[in-house]
């Protein structure tokens, strides 16, 4: 048996994948027999106090008689420990692959490269301390090299439980769940639904990261005549609710711009026999979803979307041959506590 503590940050009540891995991973590692604890750190990704946060954090006392340290969400890593090692998710991607994009959240001034400068020898030095850096996935991997001069081995991420999802039909509705935020893309898949020329429905759910993006896709509902084609379940839906949505979908849509991973819906989909649908520039996702195999992946325009939602839903034999392909290339990849925490603790 084993002393662990598991490192992560999180903006409190906002759901996701960086905080479903976290608590995931204490619950399987005690399954397992292991004495475990959690170092949850609030910290917000707001660039003028950043720096700030991260010192903070850089000087969390760390017991050393705690065998192994877990560091997942950044910039948890920055704590030191002589037994660190990083299941690193992804970067602060506002001062790495999103710099020079739309999605650029510091400034490109004198002061914001500053910042920019400093949090990235931050993370140089975190990385060089690591007993062992482990990316959820080839796209990270790929950005840690390209950034920060890091090897790292690839450990996909499970599922809490897969054997939860099921596969009830093949409905005639598309089910997004996710984070609504704008990189999510929540509003390209409203748009595709314009262009549709079947019977299919969309039904979006997850919490919206603000009033204006909330107004926003009303909006675009509304002003495109789609209020009895597209829903929003604008909460954090039950797992529960979302299980029983899946199981009933025609297809899982997930088309976020440029992913860390291939996204924990993409495998609750596969899970639940169901094909899914992303786009050629989402990142991560392409590493699971192949075109015509196990799912479909679009041009990022909303008349090339809307052409893969009417082609599953005028062909549900293909929607479901898709769906049982992703099911058994997840079976193929072994993705599964067992792995992740023999490898985490090696």
């Amino acid at each position: 048996m084993m002393k662990i503590l598991i490192g992560s940050t999180y903006v409190p009540y906002v759901r996701g994948g960086a905080t479903f891995i976290a608590d995931w991973l204490k619950a399987k590692l005690e399954e397992y027999g292991h004495q475990t604890e959690m170092l949850k750190i609030p910290f917000l990704s707001y660039y003028p106090t950043m720096l700030q946060q991260m010192k903070a954090i850089r000087s969390f006392p760390i017991s050393e008689n705690i065998d192994r340290f877990i560091a997942i969400r950044p910039p948890s890593y920055l704590v030191k420990h002589p037994q660190k090692v990083i299941w690193f998710i992804h970067h602060h991607r506002g001062a790495y692959d999103f710099w020079g994009t739309r999605y650029q959240d510091i400034p490109n001034t004198d002061s914001g490269r500053n910042i920019r400068n400093r949090m990235i020898e931050a993370d140089n030095l975190a990385f060089s301390e690591a007993k062992k850096i482990f990316a959820n996935s080839h796209t990270v991997k790929n950005r840690l090299k390209t950034f920060n001069h890091i090897d790292a081995e690839v450990l996909y991420p499970p599922l809490y439980d897969p054997d939860a999802f099921y596969c009830d039909k093949y409905g005639d509705f598309l089910f997004y769940p996710s984070r609504i935020v704008h990189h999510k893309r929540q509003q390209l898949a409203i748009k595709a639904m314009k262009y549709t020329r079947s019977g299919v429905k969309l039904i979006i759910a997850g919490k919206t990261e603000s009033k204006e993006m909330a107004f926003l896709l009303e909006q675009m509902i509304e002003k495109n005549g789609l209020a009895n084609k597209v829903w929003i379940l604008n909460r954090w839906i039950t797992e529960q609710e979302k299980i029983a949505l899946m199981a009933k979908a025609l297809s899982c849509l997930y088309i976020p711009y440029q992913e860390d991973s291939y996204g924990y819906p993409s495998l609750e989909a596969y899970y639940s026999r169901k094909p899914v649908i992303t786009c050629t520039d989402s990142g991560g996702t392409l590493e699971l979803i192949e075109h015509e195999e196990n799912g479909l992946v679009s041009q990022p325009d909303p008349k090339e979307l809307a052409k893969c939602f009417d082609r599953l839903y005028f062909n549900r034999k293909l929607a479901k041959k898709l769906g049982e392909a992703g099911y058994e290339k997840l079976k193929s990849m072994d993705i599964s506590w067992n792995h992740v925490v023999r490898r985490l603790l090696s």
